[in-house]
């Protein structure tokens, strides 16, 4: 995580301030890992957490009703912001074994209001707490990922580079580099044809193995928009379209594949 400090956010150079970032330290008590953790756990020492407050430029013109509507799209509406300062803080370390930040899987989240001076200082005048969001799946869905592991670990499966390259695409696409996410399909599903050949005798997979070479040259053309500065939207609905046929085929790999 980027070191405590106060940044501006701008769309371009020479822009009025959109957002303001303020970073800070904290320290949060180590959570048990479960019911069965030992009563040592409770003694273990806390963990540094980071703190990030997503500060509006413009000030509000009801603040107490601003802050009694606050909600889920409040939130949902900071992502950007936030994601975006993460994804240019990775690039600026040039670490390519720094760990992925998951804005989008707080510890917890605060709404709140201030004057300037205490928001600058990370404080607030009023603030409430909100759930932390949260991904709605079925249980058959949640477990599919647990039995996939324990298969990987014990070698009755394989990761394959495609999966890999299709999970860089997405995040990309959900973060709304389009860009990345172009060229990451490209290669996840020039990969995927090739490495979904091995499971060709699964049921489906021809079909589906006949239908990702038939979007090939649509991931194509959008790696070379995205090559030559960027993607406008029908090519990018494209990306969004192909990822998902390709998250498809992956899936059936899987869920066709001996665990």
């Amino acid at each position: 995580m980027p070191a405590e400090g106060r940044h501006v956010v701008r769309r371009y150079a020479g822009d009025a301030a959109q957002h303001v970032l303020v970073f800070t330290g904290a320290r949060a008590p180590r959570r048990p890992l479960g019911r069965r953790a030992r009563p040592a756990e409770a003694d273990a020492a806390p963990v540094d957490v980071t703190r990030i407050s997503v500060i509006g430029a413009e000030p509000l013109a009801d603040p107490d009703g601003w802050l009694a509507q606050a909600g889920e799209e409040t939130v949902a509406n900071t992502l950007p912001v936030l994601e975006a300062a993460l994804h240019a803080h990775r690039v600026a370390t040039a670490d390519p074994h720094r760990g992925e930040p998951a804005p989008r899987r707080p510890l917890a989240v605060r709404v709140g209001y201030g004057t300037g001076e205490e928001v600058a200082d990370g404080r607030w005048t009023e603030a409430r707490e909100l759930p932390p969001p949260r991904e709605k799946v079925k249980r058959e869905a949640a477990l599919r990922p647990q039995e996939r592991f324990a298969a990987l670990l014990a070698a009755r499966d394989v990761a394959l580079a495609c999966e890999l390259l299709a999970l860089r695409a997405r995040l990309d696409l959900d973060q709304r580099r389009g860009r990345e996410a172009a060229l990451q399909l490209d290669a996840a599903l020039v990969t995927a044809l090739a490495e979904l050949e091995g499971w060709r005798e699964l049921d489906g997979m021809p079909a589906r193995l006949d239908e990702l070479r038939e979007l090939a040259p649509v991931a194509a053309a959008a790696a070379a928009s995205a090559r030559a500065g960027g993607l406008d939207e029908p090519t990018a609905a494209d990306v969004a379209r192909v990822l998902g046929r390709l998250e498809a085929a992956l899936r059936a790999r899987t869920a066709g594949a001996s665990l």
